[in-house]
């Protein structure tokens, strides 16, 4: 039986579980949210509903040997780097700005309150069920445009290590990683000091967060 862990119970997070609840009728779904009035809004058949945070959560309960299939961030912050910051802890690693000479290399950035930043290779608001396909864009018909997760790996900024992370559609609209692509992004970040531009990413958007390791 498959393992889910959906990391946030707002509307994303709800929309996950509906969706691949529908298509993944054997899989275990937990749900995990510090706010028990999202949770008391979820609908879909039998999930486990956790009240806590959601970064917190990842970073008590994830290990290498018995965390879930895949990993479903649903929260407003970039999970997968916070997490990374909470693991290594503040006397081995910090926030940094992301440099205004990188962010004219992407498309469309936007900047987050907590100082990540959102790209994407749209202008307009893409619909929440787009399946992704790999040649033509749902919303223009379109050529699709490179993968967001290849754009920003090969961007090469003076000082700064890229460290991707591709989050993979599961169902319509939703995506996710295995916790092992975690691990991985924790063992770069560890085994090389200096700043880092950690990012997730699926085919059209992603989000970047600046970090140092010291």
């Amino acid at each position: 039986m498959k393992s889910i862990w959906i990391i946030g119970a707002g509307r994303f997070g709800a929309l996950a579980l509906e969706r691949l609840s529908a298509i993944m009728a054997d899989a275990q779904f937990s749900v995990i949210d510090s706010d028990d009035s999202r949770l008391e809004q979820i609908k879909a058949p039998e999930p486990k509903l956790i009240p806590e945070n959601g970064v917190a959560f990842l970073t008590e309960h994830l290990r290498p040997e018995s965390g879930p299939d895949w990993i479903i961030p649903a929260v407003p912050v970039h999970l997968a780097a916070e997490w990374c910051l909470a693991r290594l802890g503040p006397e081995r690693a910090q926030r940094i700005d992301i440099p205004s000479g990188f962010l004219s290399r992407v498309p469309n950035p936007m900047q987050g309150e907590g100082g990540d930043v959102y790209v994407s290779h749209a202008d307009f608001l893409c619909p929440d069920d787009c399946p992704e396909p790999a040649r033509i864009c749902t919303a223009t018909g379109k050529p699709r445009k490179p993968n967001m997760y290849d754009v920003l790996q090969n961007i090469r900024f003076p000082g700064f290590h890229p460290q991707v992370i591709r989050s993979h559609q599961l169902g319509p609209g939703v995506g996710g990683y295995r916790p092992g692509r975690l691990y991985h992004l924790l063992d770069q970040i560890e085994n090389e000091k200096g700043d880092h531009l950690v990012s997730t990413a699926c085919r059209c958007h992603g989000v970047l967060t600046g970090m140092k390791r010291l």
